[in-house]
């Protein structure tokens, strides 16, 4: 009708899955970022979780833990399971997913490779540490889920810059194999890995920080052009991170 409409600028977008039963989580999963770390191309899937507490909104803060000092950032499609299943065909595997978003894999990388007996889990499932958003784009509409750039900027320096195609097990198989030891319902989030350009791989690594604290080593300035979804702030190092077709998230650390 017209008639009931918020602007924007007033309004706060939640996360597009608030409170999902699981969320199943793909280590290594792009060729490109298993080069940049010298490890082998998995023969099967590497699963992992975050708790759903780890979930912020798609403009939500990044709270930046006092227990690390290596927070990292990981830009990820993300597959939001719709139809119930167990034991599924990967031929059918799509039929069971509603839709993708954006996510961003926050990662502690001390927690996650040195400590908790290297468990990832810790290090990747502090609370805000799973944005998602900006919303469910469904599965009809995306022309190739395995045709998209995806690319995350830190305060408008690009750090990844990738295509889906460069998967190593696509959205199909992943949910063939994870619902071989779980039933998949409807709402749980699937993040299907990061491609090349983390920061605990650069020379020398780079970690995001809390304004006043050293700073990622991200420019600011006129690169404030290519972030519009993420205004200057005086809070900390700003993450944006977008899919084609899918959208746009921007989260700062605070």
């Amino acid at each position: 009708s017209g008639q009931h409409r918020v602007p924007r600028a007033a309004a706060r977008l939640l996360a597009p899955v608030g409170d999902p039963q699981k969320v199943i989580c793909v280590g290594l999963n792009y060729h490109d970022h298993c080069q940049e770390q010298g490890a082998k191309v998995p023969r099967e899937p590497l699963i992992f979780s975050k708790f759903p507490s780890a979930i912020a909104g798609p403009f939500d803060d990044i709270v930046h833990p006092q227990d690390t000092s290596e927070l990292d950032w990981e830009v990820e499609l993300a597959a939001v399971i719709g139809k119930r299943g167990r034991h599924i065909e990967e031929g059918q595997a799509l039929e069971h997913v509603l839709g993708f978003t954006v996510a961003n894999d926050v990662s502690a990388r001390d927690w996650q490779m040195r400590r908790n007996g290297r468990q990832w889990l810790l290090g990747k499932t502090f609370d805000t540490f799973c944005p998602l958003g900006p919303a469910i784009v469904t599965r009809e509409a995306v022309p190739d889920v395995h045709d998209l750039r995806i690319r995350c900027s830190v305060n408008g320096q690009r750090m990844q810059d990738s295509s889906t195609r460069h998967l190593i097990f696509g959205v199909p198989a992943l949910v063939a194999w994870v619902s071989r030891f779980v039933t998949l319902v409807p709402g749980d989030v699937l993040l299907t890995g990061t491609p090349a350009g983390v920061g605990v791989f650069r020379n020398p690594p780079i970690f995001l920080k809390v304004r006043g604290s050293g700073g990622s080593g991200g420019t600011r300035g006129t690169l404030w052009g290519r972030v519009p979804a993420c205004p200057p702030s005086q809070r900390g190092d700003e993450v944006q991170c977008e899919i084609e077709e899918l959208g746009t998230i921007c989260n700062r650390v605070v």
